[in-house]
């Protein structure tokens, strides 16, 4: 039995069902009543409800369990706290392997999302017992929360430079690389940087997006005053929103960008990029 945290998210959901796929049996973890059904219809064993900071919920079910993929939910201000629980109870029941879902470049300070995943993997490495860090940029799949504006306005709008590179990769490629690390022989004690070969900027982005659908896209700046106004009235949490607006600024002035060697050494293929990905979409 694989443990997946935080199961009802865009990961979760992925991951739950590439390992169900491959007939690993999953114990889901959500956090509401309503996301039972959906997590059983891909396929999870078994679907608890609960929440990730309860300590005794969760003693429980990490009982009779295998392994533990720990995604934390997205921007949580308690990650390092939950981190801790979760690699606890993980020594506790002695279980065989523990991987975690951090991030491209956790080392970054400026960006306490990224360093709280730092904090957190600093815990793993004196575990005492076999683990595995993925570290994988943001996802292609992201773009598509602004395909409909894309196509209906004509324009990709970032918070941040039209030009700032940054590295991605496609969901499924992470998916891939989850079954192998808990199917296959030699990934314990293991960092793997993941991300596709070439970084890619928003003009980009468009251009691709553009050549695709036949639609005329260009890329704009969104305001960033313009842009926390708009995420505060849509009920984005407050230290969301401060953490976010900090990851902006840094993309603005480094650009993000990482190395896709690991991705294609553990796909053993070229990983996705981003032109693949958007025809895939519009394929299917």
């Amino acid at each position: 039995m694989i443990i997946v945290t935080g199961a009802s998210g865009k990961t979760g959901k992925m991951i739950v069902k590439a390992l169900t796929k491959n007939n690993l049996p999953v114990r889901a973890i959500v956090r509401k009543e309503e996301q039972l059904a959906i997590l059983r219809g891909l396929g999870a064993s078994e679907v608890i409800v609960g929440d990730l900071t309860n300590k005794v919920m969760m003693d429980l079910a990490f009982s009779d369990a295998r392994a533990i993929y720990h995604i934390c939910p997205n921007m949580h201000p308690k990650e390092v706290e939950i981190g801790g629980l979760m690699i606890h109870l993980a020594q506790k029941h002695d279980l065989a392997h523990f991987v975690y879902h951090s991030v491209l470049h956790p080392q970054v300070e400026a960006m306490p999302h990224h360093w709280n995943k730092m904090l957190v993997e600093d815990q793993l490495l004196r575990m005492k017992i076999p683990f595995t860090i993925l570290q994988p940029a943001a996802y292609m799949q992201n773009v598509l929360g602004y395909l409909k504006e894309m196509l209906e306005l004509g324009e990709y709008r970032i918070p941040y430079s039209i030009y700032s590179k940054s590295s991605m990769i496609d969901l499924n490629d992470l998916a891939e690389v989850v079954i192998k690390v808990f199917s296959e022989p030699g990934h314990e004690h293991a960092i793997y940087e993941l991300s596709a070969r070439e970084p890619i900027s928003a003009v980009e982005i468009a251009a691709v997006v553009s050549k695709v659908t036949g639609t005329m896209i260009t890329a704009g700046m969104i305001d960033r005053v313009d842009w926390e106004i708009n995420a505060r009235a849509a009920g984005l949490p407050d230290y969301a929103v401060k953490t976010l607006i900090k990851m902006f600024q840094y993309y603005d002035e480094y650009g993000f960008v990482g190395n896709g060697n690991q991705l294609s050494w553990l796909l053993e293929r070229e990983p996705n990029s981003f032109e693949q990905f958007i025809r895939n979409e519009f394929k299917n």
